[in-house]
């Protein structure tokens, strides 16, 4: 007769097969020669891929009302180039958009399925291509990862955990009440964890590298967001000032870049395009002055004889 093993001994052999799967998934994470063969959006989620695209072209059709869109056509078709330059060099497997929100705000974000929107102010912020290509490549990192639904996932898990499935009518209620919290989950889209945006830092120096930029760049611009917020508090956004402290994510930074990206002889730091879109950029969102209507008569006060 075939004796049963223990429930907990099976247990803790789960267990560590689960650790020992999730430290692999870790590794991979950390070897950029692995870029475009690996999956880096293992996690729990409950929206299919498709779903996640429908919701961000959703949200996005949302911020485009909202927000003033720079519609200028070099700008735009620079900002696209640069940024589909990046998607080839990173993990992610569909297609992505990029827009510019007119706003000196420092900030951007990434919607569900790949819909990126970086403010004017970033490009102005920035002192050279490599910089902003680092803010471009931190957003791929979440996309790439899937962090929003897979934050929004979480956070249905934790508000579903404290409800009994008998309350809910077992498994079919509890489908019903993913549906129902659909609607809800957008509010947590724009909010990271510290883990998820630790891992976006790392992601984005890597399909920085990938790309054949300095990725010391991302180091640089990280220092240019913490002296702009003191120099102008509030003039950084709260979504893009993320959990981790700056000068944490400088130190680690570093040391990523330092012990996991090869050395490579030469790296792109600026182009002349780059300059000239800065350039048009400032004239196109610059104040505009009211001119002076020559229709409008001047009055001229008489001295001497004439008054007389």
């Amino acid at each position: 007769m075939r004796r049963r093993a223990p429930l907990g001994v099976s247990t803790s052999i789960l267990l560590l097969l689960f650790a020992a799967f999730s430290a692999h998934a870790a590794d991979v994470k950390k070897d950029p020669t692995e870029i475009g063969g690996r999956n880096v959006s293992k996690g729990v989620n409950l929206y299919s891929l498709d779903r996640e695209v429908a919701l961000g072209k959703q949200l996005a059709l949302e911020v485009e009302k909202q927000a003033k869109i720079v519609d200028d056509p070099i700008v735009s078709e620079y900002l696209n180039r640069l940024g589909q330059d990046l998607v080839r060099h990173s993990d992610v497997t569909f297609p992505v958009s990029f827009k510019m929100i007119d706003s000196e705000e420092i900030n951007a974000f990434t919607l569900p399925g790949g819909f990126v929107f970086i403010n004017s102010g970033v490009l102005k912020l920035s002192d050279n291509e490599a910089e902003l290509a680092s803010v471009i490549a931190h957003e791929l990192g979440h996309a790439a990862a899937r962090h929003a639904t897979r934050q929004a996932t979480r956070e249905q898990m934790i508000n579903l955990s404290a409800i009994p499935l008998s309350v809910m009518g077992g498994i079919a209620g509890l489908a019903v009440r993913q549906v129902a919290t659909t609607l809800a989950a957008p509010m947590t889209l724009f909010h990271f964890s510290r883990a998820f945006e630790t891992e976006a830092d790392l992601l984005g120096i890597q399909y920085l590298w990938n790309s054949g930029y300095d990725p010391g760049a991302s180091v640089d611009m990280f220092e240019r967001v913490e002296s702009m917020e003191r120099k102008k508090p509030g003039s950084v956004s709260k979504l893009f000032r993320t959990h981790p402290q700056t000068e944490d994510r400088i130190v680690k930074t570093q040391r990523d870049i330092e012990q996991l990206l090869p050395q490579r002889a030469e790296y792109t730091v600026n182009t002349s395009e780059y300059e000239d879109v800065r350039t048009r950029l400032y004239e196109l969102t610059k104040p505009k002055v009211a001119e002076k209507e020559s229709n409008v008569p001047t009055l001229r006060r008489k001295y001497g004889n004439d008054l007389e």
